[in-house]
């Protein structure tokens, strides 16, 4: 719009700018364009759901393996020594045992000795808070047969005790000390088992959750 003034003194006379039709209409072209597309990637999206439903992912080649090394503990040792039994699919669907720690001395051996299993190297042996229990993670090979497993152990925060794996593998004893120094986690039948890492007359146990140093800036 624009402003023209009136004659003697009278009130300014506003005008009617003429709109640019053209640019009106391409903006009204791109506006319905980018409509037509949103749309049309709508329709496509939904189509493509309901034309391709998610397919049952196949059963793992591994599957029969924990199959067998689970149904090999409930028979040899007890029904209730495996609590659970699962592939990790993160780490090449290696086969994981919960056992319960009341068996874990008898699963131990027969994971050792077995002639099926041949579990006689103990690769590595970790501890985890996590702020509702406990738990020591085994980590076995096989030299002969090169299969691999993972035992884990669950115990309470308080009085944390998981049966030692030393006597069994000796491998585990520097490890178990450490579990034990920073976790409190205490591993009967160990042979030495006193701090590796700290020293003897620390107070509480660092990698623990609920751990509040004496001193904060040490």
């Amino acid at each position: 719009m624009s402003e023209e003034q009136g004659k003697d003194g009278e009130k300014p006379v506003v005008r009617e700018t003429p709109v640019d039709a053209e640019r009106e209409a391409k903006l009204k072209a791109a506006a319905e364009a980018r409509a037509a597309r949103a749309a049309a990637k709508e329709k496509a999206e939904a189509e493509a759901g309901e034309a391709a439903p998610e397919v049952p992912k196949p059963p793992s080649p591994r599957q029969p393996e924990l199959d067998r090394l689970a149904a090999l503990l409930k028979s040899e040792v007890a029904e209730s020594a495996v609590e659970d039994a699962y592939l990790n699919e993160l780490n090449g669907d290696m086969p994981v045992l919960i056992i319960n720690n009341s068996y874990w001395r008898e699963v131990s051996r027969l994971l050792k000795e077995h002639d099926e299993l041949q579990f006689n190297y103990l690769r590595n042996v970790s501890g985890v808070d996590y702020e509702t229990h406990m738990e020591v993670v085994y980590h076995l090979f096989s030299l002969g047969t090169k299969r691999e497993a993972a035992v884990k152990i669950k115990t309470e925060r308080e009085g944390a005790a998981v049966f030692s794996a030393t006597p069994v593998w000796a491998t585990a004893n520097w490890n178990e000390r450490e579990i034990y120094d920073l976790l409190g986690i205490d591993f009967p039948g160990h042979p030495d088992m006193r701090r590796i890492m700290m020293p003897d007359d620390w107070v509480g146990h660092p990698l623990r959750k609920d751990y509040e140093p004496i001193d904060p800036e040490v």
